[in-house]
């Protein structure tokens, strides 16, 4: 809350109030505090002089004059509400490597873990339609990547959510970021991701709370995504996916690109497979994205090699059922009706829980209903 409690309260608010002006971008925002001082002083500032302006006009100055306080007051209570706060460019912690891009956000809103944004960082995003293969990519990179970076990625369904959760299954960070404001849950399914990144890790938008996504939030989100990390991996892409446009921004923006090599035949891999024809670095491991990154591999606990067949620990985020499940699978691979009997749940309702830890990446289906630890 740091930003909201040392600015000046009527000056955050009419630079938020600004910041809602269509087409009054960070540029804009810069020009009219040099020439006024503050954002406050601008909205009161004479129609003629904003007018004058490099960037400005009459239009941009009668929308400038028009604006008052309250659209800020609300924005701010609302960040008050979800206990988040927001960053400018020039404030001690706006990302470095953000404000280096062509069109930074003027305000990023931040909830969670503020800190994450100053730490190395690699975007993992992919497609919303993957495969197997895919998810156990995405899984297996951003497990080791997070436990020497922060993870970002796009909070979206599919790989954007399995690299989310592999990075803080590992006890990893994660970053996601929006096509929206806070409060609004998008996609729908996505609620209990959205709940556990704005408490172990960090959600970020440049939309102020409430705002509802629309088609033209998520490209922009895209440039964000890439704008904060200093390396970008696509999993899986096929042709026309958002992933590759994340990719796009982040070669706009003289960011490094990986990309997973998968088969020919897949048409979920042509986007990456052209990326490593084009030039792009195959990502083979996490040592690889970190190699980027200017980071060491870091070595296993105790230095020793990973114990074939050990298990992770519990996530602590695991509701009842799912506990009860995972405390079974622990001990043995176990058949679902034994599962269903053990926990004295409705075999619907154990599927369904086992179908959340399978999409997690932490329970594995073998043949013959048969479900162990992955």
């Amino acid at each position: 809350m740091a930003a909201l409690a040392d600015a000046g309260r009527d000056d955050l608010a009419a630079y938020l109030a600004l910041g809602q002006i269509p087409g009054i971008g960070a540029a804009r925002l810069r020009t009219l505090i040099a020439a006024f001082g503050s954002a406050h002083s601008a909205i009161l500032a004479p129609h003629g002089a904003i007018a004058a302006l490099p960037g400005f006009g009459p239009a941009a100055a009668t929308a400038v004059r028009s604006t008052g306080l309250g659209p800020g007051v609300a924005i701010i209570r609302e960040l008050e509400r979800f206990g988040a706060t927001v960053l400018m460019p020039g404030d001690p912690g706006y990302p470095l490597l953000l404000a280096e891009i062509p069109d930074p956000p003027a305000a990023l809103f931040v909830w969670g873990d503020a800190s994450l944004l100053g730490r190395p960082c690699a975007a993992i995003v992919g497609s919303r339609n993957h495969t197997p293969y895919g998810a156990d990519a995405a899984r297996m990179l951003a497990g080791g990547v997070a436990r020497a970076a922060v993870v970002v990625s796009g909070m979206a369904r599919g790989l954007d959510a399995v690299a989310h959760l592999a990075a803080l299954d590992a006890g990893g960070a994660t970053i996601g970021v929006l096509g929206n404001g806070f409060g609004v849950v998008y996609p729908a399914g996505n609620r209990a991701l959205y709940e556990r990144v704005a408490a172990q890790g960090c959600l970020v938008t440049e939309l102020p709370p409430g705002e509802r996504p629309r088609v033209s939030t998520f490209p922009r989100r895209n440039r964000i995504i890439a704008g904060l990390a200093g390396v970008t991996v696509v999993v899986e892409a096929a042709v026309g996916s958002g992933a590759l446009i994340t990719a796009d921004c982040a070669l706009d923006q003289g960011r490094s690109v990986l990309a997973v090599p998968g088969p020919i035949t897949s048409a979920t891999s042509i986007g990456c497979n052209k990326l490593i024809q084009q030039g792009a670095k195959p990502a083979l491991s996490a040592a690889d994205i970190l190699e980027e990154l200017g980071l060491a591999s870091p070595q296993p606990v105790g230095g020793d090699a990973p114990v074939a067949g050990s298990r992770r620990a519990q996530p602590v985020d695991l509701d009842d059922l799912q506990r009860s499940l995972w405390e079974s699978l622990a001990q043995h691979a176990t058949h679902i009706d034994a599962l269903v009997a053990g926990t004295g749940r409705g075999t619907g309702e154990v599927l369904t829980a086992l179908t959340g830890l399978e999409l997690r990446g932490l329970v594995a289906q073998q043949p013959g209903m048969i479900f162990v630890l992955a």
